[in-house]
């Protein structure tokens, strides 16, 4: 299967700005799975509710999930992106920092990101959707199982074992990074579940609140041999496809005597 990375800096509260350049850039591409960063239809340094308010958006109608939903039909092809996320509990609007998966028949997955990374706590809620997989489908690749974490999720090593407990055999990564670890740690996530990541990074500086962060770009798609088939630049917005066999992620022996997923003795490990 085709699958890969946008990378692009968005513009901060401009959710139509961010819809147009997305679609556009993905326009003259054709493929089987694509990843595009966190936030990515509202930017990320928010100092203020009113304008979390302003440039989130419900999967079912938003303006920014019905382009990926439209686009996804377009070329038969799946997409996972991050997006601001508006909805309601107990008659009271709540925003979770999230991502969709789109499928080419205009249904979606939401995860909802676990790990929430320092001032997104002022903001957003904790996810609430737990790390799942979902089937996809290709005539070019057969059914195979993906799964979603965000970002910061990357440095709690549960999430992507979870997920790959639970048969993925790629995760889907969008991310808005600014420490320098994830994209060299992605390795190890990569070859201690036996999976193939996807971390689709954002870049540029942003600023807002009184704080500047500048992210690191440097998307990666890494194999289950933790081989980096793709790495993107610090600073330029691209699209990057590689190949791939998803069946690969399936052979969880490191040599013809030990099996990551079959040897685990979970009654050795500690349980609080």
């Amino acid at each position: 299967m085709k699958a890969g990375y946008l990378q692009f800096k968005p513009e901060f509260g401009k959710p139509k700005v961010n819809t147009k350049k997305i679609r556009d850039m993905i326009s003259g591409y054709e493929f089987d799975l694509l990843v595009i960063p966190e936030l990515s239809n509202s930017g990320y340094l928010f100092s203020s509710m009113d304008e979390l308010d302003a440039s989130s958006e419900s999967p079912d109608k938003g303006k920014f999930c019905e382009m990926l939903k439209a686009v996804s039909r377009e070329k038969n092809a799946y997409i996972v992106a991050g997006f601001n996320e508006g909805t309601y509990s107990d008659g009271k609007k709540i925003f979770f920092n999230s991502s969709i998966l789109v499928y080419p028949t205009g249904e979606f997955r939401i995860y909802r990101k676990t790990h929430l990374f320092y001032d997104e706590k002022l903001y957003f809620h904790p996810g609430n959707s737990g790390f799942w997989t979902y089937d996809i489908y290709g005539k070019n690749f057969g059914s195979i199982k993906i799964g979603m974490m965000i970002c910061f999720d990357w440095i709690f090593p549960e999430a992507a074992r979870t997920l790959a407990l639970r048969g993925a055999q790629i995760i889907c990564h969008p991310s808005n990074l600014v420490m320098p670890y994830c994209q060299k740690a992605m390795f190890t996530r990569a070859i201690e579940n036996h999976v193939f990541t996807i971390t689709a990074n954002r870049i540029e500086t942003e600023t807002g609140g009184g704080i500047e962060l500048t992210f690191t770009g440097e998307s990666v798609i890494v194999n289950p041999k933790g081989e980096y088939l793709a790495t993107g630049s610090t600073d330029k917005e691209e699209i990057t496809f590689v190949d791939i066999d998803p069946n690969d992620a399936n052979n969880k022996f490191v040599n013809d005597k030990n099996n990551i997923i079959e040897e685990r003795r979970e009654w050795c490990y500690y349980k609080k």
